[in-house]
């Protein structure tokens, strides 16, 4: 677990969500804002966020809703020119999530710098955006052609809204992900973005592949963060930060300060193995 020390300079870290607004192409887009105020709602929620303490940033397009599992190339784009304005700000390492596209969060990580991405590289699902199938090998053969080979991958082994098509344990499917495809960590998500990650799920899979980081991927938040930490390595979280704990808001800073401050306290007197 060397490589979460070397990313993010501490232990059991906090990333923290920037979702973008929509972007061109996405049904929610508006033309009159424009791309100049998607960029500057993402600056305003990253220096909220740097300044309440939190220990990373993951960039995602969060308000594409309905999702595609093969984004056009637009996307991608538009969240490169976001992250490309605003980056000279950030003194914290950050990742980037193309929502659900694994070749494309490589390459965005690849073109922008950021030192990991969270994805779906594995599995296959029934979800609410269809059938959601995976390829895991030519994702990675992807990553090292195009030299992304330093990139870390998070997978998220629970997916939101969808099922594993086979039946099978969360655990065994942690297992035979780490034994298959070498992940740098993996994350744990509840039902949906904002919902709690099951904690007594969340501890059968980190007993289950014990040398590789756990993130609780959704439903942190001020209350439960202690509880999520004692287990997972990490945490990603971003609803918890918004204005009035509502995911479209805007970052509130007071919020940020007051989770990382308990977050601080939590790291100051575990005992650590």
């Amino acid at each position: 677990m060397n490589w979460i020390n070397d990313v993010f300079y501490v232990r059991k870290p906090v990333i923290a969500m920037v979702h973008l607004e929509a972007l061109p192409g996405d049904p929610a887009y508006d033309p009159q804002k424009g791309m100049g105020w998607v960029v500057e709602r993402a600056r305003q929620d990253m220096l909220a966020l740097q300044s309440g303490g939190v220990d990373a940033l993951m960039f995602s397009n969060e308000r594409s809703l309905p999702y595609k599992t093969n984004v056009d190339p637009i996307t991608s784009i538009c969240m490169a020119r976001v992250i490309a304005e605003i980056k000279h700000k950030l003194d914290i390492p950050f990742g980037v999530n193309v929502l659900w596209d694994a070749t494309a969060s490589i390459d965005l990580a690849v073109a922008t710098g950021a030192k990991f991405v969270r994805e779906i590289f594995t599995g296959v699902y029934a979800s609410d955006f269809g059938l959601w199938n995976t390829n895991c090998g030519e994702v990675i053969r992807h990553q090292h052609a195009i030299h992304g080979q330093d990139v870390k991958l998070l997978f998220n082994i629970i997916p939101e809204s969808s099922v594993y098509l086979a039946e099978r344990t969360p655990e065994s499917i942690a297992q035979s992900t780490v034994f298959n495809t070498r992940p740098d960590g993996l994350c744990v998500s509840g039902q949906m973005a904002g919902k709690e990650t099951d904690t007594q799920l969340l501890e059968k899979i980190k007993l289950s592949v014990p040398d590789i980081p756990i993130f609780a991927n959704t439903g942190v938040n001020l209350s439960n963060v202690e509880e999520q930490l004692n287990i997972a390595d990490g945490v990603i979280t971003g609803t918890t930060f918004k204005r009035d704990g509502f995911i479209w808001n805007e970052v509130d800073s007071g919020r940020v300060k007051e989770f990382m401050d308990k977050v601080k306290a939590f790291r100051n007197n575990i005992k650590i193995n």
